[in-house]
């Protein structure tokens, strides 16, 4: 079987496994997200398999995990509409068969020089951002205290920091440098998740509130490892925060 035909069979499997799971009660749902976080890891590993090699087998898999899993707990928040399960469900196929091209081209990357190379990067970088709003937005949902709320952004926000930044040297093995980033840009989007908690703002708004902060450290921290971080680049994501914060501030219920 062809690699583009293994694609479109996972993706196949995957959502009909999102679909499939709705007809279950609320606390077996939790646990067959869990199990299909396990398929979907499988099913990468199995489409990509003759490009994979030493770590590439955890961060290029890792984003397709992730994303099953926010679009599987985002699901269960959702209207119960039919139409909406279908549309979330052919959503959820195209964003997983894209992570696997994407991941394809970066275990390609890995080995030689690809033209489509940076076209996947602005892929990968716009999933993560994807995968993170619709995890951030489940986790506030559940409306727990501030300091649950920053463990958990910080571990969910490394397991999505770290492949991203990765796939930028794309090296076969783990450098210090890259744990180091993620795991500090990660305790950093814990802590604004902490602080926000004490907010007069909407679930919704402050789940795009830390996903722009993820956007601002990934996007720095991604042109700081290519060497292109230059001022200018730096003022535009600091400007993007900036006024994103500005505007959240100003819109909040404050008194209210």
């Amino acid at each position: 079987m062809r690699k583009r035909q293994r694609f479109v069979l996972s993706a196949l499997v995957l959502s009909s496994g999102l679909l499939l799971i709705q007809g279950v009660t609320l606390e077996i749902r939790y646990l067959l997200i869990a199990v299909m976080a396990g398929v979907a890891w499988i099913l990468s590993a199995w489409s990509l398999k003759e490009g994979l090699n030493g770590i590439e087998w955890l961060t290029v898999t890792l984003p397709s995990v992730s994303f099953t899993v926010a679009v599987g707990l985002f699901y269960i928040l959702l209207p119960q509409a039919w139409w909406a399960k279908i549309l979330i469900a052919i959503l959820f196929g195209i964003g997983e068969y894209a992570l696997l091209l994407t991941a394809n081209i970066f275990s390609v990357a890995a080995i030689r020089t690809i033209a489509l190379f940076r076209a996947a990067s602005a892929v990968g970088f716009v999933m993560t951002l994807v995968t993170g709003f619709l995890l951030f937005d489940t986790i506030f949902s559940f409306r727990q205290a501030y300091w649950v709320n920053s463990l958990v952004i910080i571990g969910v926000g490394f397991l999505l920091i770290f492949p991203a930044l990765w796939s930028v040297e794309l090296k076969p093995y783990i450098t210090r440098k890259i744990v180091k980033y993620s795991w500090w840009s990660a305790v950093s989007l814990g802590i604004i998740a902490s602080a926000i908690c004490f907010w007069p703002i909407s679930i919704s708004v402050s789940s795009l509130f830390v996903s722009t902060m993820l956007y601002v450290l990934v996007g720095v921290f991604q042109h700081h490892l290519t060497e292109r971080l230059f001022s200018r680049t730096l003022w535009e994501y600091l400007t993007v925060g900036i006024v994103v914060t500005i505007t959240t501030l100003f819109t909040a219920g404050w008194g209210v």
